[in-house]
């Protein structure tokens, strides 16, 4: 299940587009995207509390603590589990390069189901900051599994009092080699009392999601995200899964940089 990047992306805009404004390098029409050489830190660093509902038999909810981190410093950049560099400047954004630290594999298992390595993503993507709202667009191969993984997302942005609100919808796609890493059951593990041979094809996954941003003081924030993934059929038939999907949630306390 993907990790929380686009929450930290969305609840940063604020502190991005407030620094954009003070050096000259926002993101406010193309042509003026944020690729700047300047090493300052920008961004929300602190600590955060994950929940992460389990899909594999006999599982229920994991839940332990993170270091939470969306920060630009100059090029570089950390969106909670997914860290990169923007290399040319793109419509309201960047083409950039990026690899994600993913937990899948043990998101995955149970008390009788073993965990898998879990994958390597590494690809390019954008983050378009347009006057309409966020997209998301990233492409990563899995050096692991030797898979893909495909995410294109929207979200808008409300604000409700001192609390701002971020409604998001997505689609992730796997491929069958990144799905089989994951929930594939193969013939030598079938062979285990309860479980059958299992060879998935890809999947295509609707993901929904809500991010909340609550500033309580000039330099601290507090974030809160919760997220839906309804797994398709390729995922939900595996031995290794008794859940038509997986939700997650975090609640963040972070310094505003």
């Amino acid at each position: 299940m993907r990790r929380f990047a686009i929450a930290a992306m969305l609840a940063c805009l604020p502190c991005v587009a407030a620094h954009g404004a003070d050096t000259g390098t926002g993101t406010n029409a193309p042509g003026a995207p944020d690729v700047s050489d300047s090493w300052a830190l920008s961004g929300d660093l602190g600590a955060a509390a994950l929940s992460v509902q389990g899909s594999a038999p006999g599982r229920r909810v994991r839940t332990r603590a993170i270091p939470y981190a969306y920060a630009d410093f100059g090029r570089l950049f950390a969106r909670e589990d997914t860290f990169g560099a923007k290399l040319l400047p793109l419509g309201w954004g960047a083409l950039e390069v990026v690899a994600r630290v993913s937990t899948e594999g043990a998101d995955s298992a149970g008390p009788h189901v073993a965990s898998r390595r879990s994958p390597r993503p590494v690809g390019v993507g954008t983050f378009q900051e347009t006057p309409w709202g966020g997209v998301f667009v990233d492409a990563f191969d899995d050096t692991v599994s030797g898979g893909t993984l495909l995410e294109a997302s929207y979200a808008a942005e409300v604000a409700f009092g001192p609390v701002t609100f971020y409604p998001q919808v997505g689609v992730a796609r796997r491929s069958a080699r990144y799905v089989d890493h994951l929930y594939g059951v193969s013939a030598t593990e079938a062979a285990a009392p309860g479980t059958r041979p299992y060879a998935p094809g890809a999947s295509t996954m609707p993901v929904l999601g809500v991010s909340a941003e609550w500033l309580l003081a000039p330099h601290w924030v507090v974030v809160a995200h919760v997220e839906r993934e309804s797994f398709d059929a390729a995922i939900a038939d595996s031995p290794r899964v008794n859940r038509d999907g997986q939700s997650a949630a975090f609640v963040a306390l972070a310094r505003r940089f």
